[in-house]
């Protein structure tokens, strides 16, 4: 149930006209529209996002980690309709135990570096991505350094031979 403030905005009130079980929650933070969806709906909702409500540009695909709170990441997407300069953060709350969304990148080609990247320091999967793999550690890198467990000095590991 979205919260009264945001019920009648334009886009959450189109989005509920879409589909009323697409939103899980919402609320509007400093001046920005904040949108909670689940894995399930993410995909149909970003393309009606960005074919009917005109969000046509994927600024970022980044990810919160609330450990040691469950769910402990929050997959947050950046969108923004230059058409109506409007910006909205789209979140999906994800457990440790089953950290996987859907891609979006047949939605926003862009989103395949932005989502490889989050799998890189955060080990969020990105099911049916066409290139999942480390963008900015080596692959020999153990662990997920943006993680709130991940230690600070690293793990321990030993160069492969070159």
């Amino acid at each position: 149930m979205l919260p009264a403030e945001i019920q009648n905005l334009p886009t959450p009130a189109a989005i509920a006209a879409w589909d009323a079980g697409a939103l899980t929650g919402g609320s509007c933070e400093l001046g920005e529209l904040v949108l909670w969806t689940t894995r399930e709906k993410l995909v149909e909702l970003c393309r009606f996002l960005k074919h009917e409500q005109k969000f046509t540009r994927l600024v970022a695909v980044t990810c919160i980690d609330r450990y040691p709170v469950e769910p402990r990441f929050e997959v947050v997407y950046l969108l923004h309709s230059i058409e109506r300069n409007e910006r909205l953060r789209l979140k999906v709350a994800v457990h440790s135990s089953d950290a996987v969304v859907p891609t979006v990148t047949g939605v926003w080609a862009g989103a395949n570096w932005y989502e490889r990247e989050v799998f890189d320091m955060f080990g969020v999967r990105f099911e049916g991505h066409p290139d999942l793999r480390r963008i900015l550690m080596p692959d020999y890198w153990q662990g997920h350094p943006l993680r709130k467990d991940f230690p600070v000095h690293g793990h321990k590991y030993s160069y492969k031979d070159e």
